[in-house]
């Protein structure tokens, strides 16, 4: 089997000639859809898998997904998000019937009754339509949870919310179709990325000042946790894995990568709960390869196995690390 290549653009050229748009049905802080002509510039020319820990909104993942198709392996730590990708993947047409009935019937008692649910308790559809539909009404589209676990943002607002787009959902399913979705840690990714596999790091960015927010999960994100990413990351740099990660433009940050090639973007952010403060800022783009002058937008060689995350994490044989 031979893999076609899609078109290489030159980069003065891309601007002008490729779509960037992209199917995300979840609203996600930090979501990367505005800042893909910059990654796209910055992708490595050639890869054999698709590894991207942190999923969030996968912007980065179907922006690839409709260049090529290789394998990828998506995860989050985020379990309700990771379910509500699967549904998507397997159930997109109950999902929509689901979701329009909740908009038809939007209201402030009807969200906070749904947020008062515990996603556990319902059928797989009914929750991942719950998290759409809490995502797109509550406050700038936040996930955070107490103590408990429990979803606490409150209801945002919005006159109107745009709570689903049926073409995206369904846009959406299809480009999922061949990717493996796990909820596991991005530490996974150490043990499953192999040399010449691409691995796109999106963590919950470190602080600018005290009042950021870091974490998607209870267990939040704070300087140990990425310190533990810089550790992986330093090891899929050995094994002779691609990455790039991004993050915000901190001292912190700058001084865990600074062995590495470290690229400054602007990018317009919404989170802070006050205006005066939001707008464009500088964030930082991590890669340890050389960026090509083009980007050829192919696969480096025929993936002959699928391997999911499961057996890949079952196998009983030694991974080479210096592969």
């Amino acid at each position: 089997m031979e893999f076609h290549p899609s078109p290489i653009y030159k980069r003065e050229k891309r601007i002008l000639s490729v779509n960037y748009s992209v199917p995300t049905f979840v609203k996600w802080a930090g979501g990367k859809t505005q800042l893909l002509p910059k990654i796209a510039d910055l992708l490595p020319g050639k890869f054999n898998r698709y590894f991207e820990p942190f999923l969030g909104s996968g912007a980065v993942f179907f922006y690839l997904e409709q260049k090529t198709s290789c394998p990828a392996f998506l995860s989050d730590a985020n379990a309700e998000l990771i379910d509500t990708y699967e549904v998507v993947k397997r159930h997109p047409r109950e999902l929509i019937r689901r979701l329009g009935a909740l908009k038809a019937r939007h209201s402030k008692a009807q969200f906070y009754r749904l947020r008062g649910k515990n996603p556990k308790m319902l059928d797989r559809i009914d929750a991942a339509a719950r998290f759409i539909y809490l995502n797109k009404t509550c406050y700038n589209g936040l996930y955070r949870v107490n103590s408990n676990g429990g979803f606490n943002v409150p209801l945002g607002s919005y006159v109107n919310p745009t709570i689903f787009d049926e073409r995206d959902i369904l846009r959406a399913s299809k480009l999922l179709q061949n990717a493996e979705l796990q909820h596991v840690s991005f530490e996974i990714t150490e043990k499953c990325a192999k040399k010449g596999d691409f691995v796109y790091f999106d963590p919950p960015y470190h602080p600018l000042n005290g009042n950021s927010f870091t974490g998607y999960t209870r267990n939040g994100f704070a300087e140990e946790e990425q310190t533990k990413l810089k550790r992986v990351f330093e090891k899929l740099d050995k094994r002779g894995c691609k990455l790039m990660l991004s993050n915000s433009d901190a001292a912190f940050v700058r001084s865990l990568y600074d062995d590495f090639e470290i690229r400054t973007v602007k990018a317009r952010r919404a989170i802070n709960c006050k205006g005066e403060k939001r707008g464009e800022i500088n964030e930082l783009i991590v890669v340890n390869y050389e960026v090509p002058s083009y980007l050829p937008l192919y696969l480096a060689e025929e993936t002959t196995q699928k391997m999911s995350l499961p057996s890949i994490i079952a196998s009983k044989r030694s991974l080479n690390m210096n592969a």
